[in-house]
């Protein structure tokens, strides 16, 4: 058994309600108000057109997989026992993309446009890692 802690986020002034949303159990992403595009990869501006503090919005956690690679090494010793894993870009319905593995699915069995929900991961002190997996799965 793998006794390796999984490498943690570290949130910013610019993540942290992201990350104290999933913590809640819920997944959000950014809306720019002036153009209205989305991102995930959250900023304190907008990637599209530079307006700053773009709107937090919840995402019903509900998306298909865009793109994604099995993975034969470990990205680090954490990982070493999970392997193969999927990581996944996931296109959220809301719009936005965004990286995460994809679980609960034998690596083999993993197509592109799969649909798939948010689960959340606990990795304590208050974290949880945003995950994907086959909707309707547990």
């Amino acid at each position: 058994m793998n006794t390796a802690p999984r490498p943690a986020p570290v949130p910013t002034e610019a993540t942290q309600p992201f990350w104290d949303a999933t913590a809640r159990g819920v997944l959000l992403f950014q809306r720019c108000g002036t153009c209205a595009r989305t991102q995930s990869i959250q900023r304190a501006f907008c990637r599209h057109c530079g307006a700053e503090a773009p709107q937090w919005e919840r995402s019903a956690g509900l998306g298909r997989i865009y793109t994604f690679t099995v993975n034969h090494r470990a990205a680090n010793a954490h990982m070493a026992d999970k392997l193969p894993y999927v990581v996944a870009v996931v296109a959220l319905d809301e719009g936005p993309r965004m990286m995460a593995n994809i679980v609960d699915v034998q690596p083999d069995l993993v197509r592109i446009g799969d649909r798939v929900q948010v689960r959340f991961l606990p990795m304590g002190e208050g974290l949880c890692l945003p995950q994907f997996g086959p909707v309707g799965a547990t």
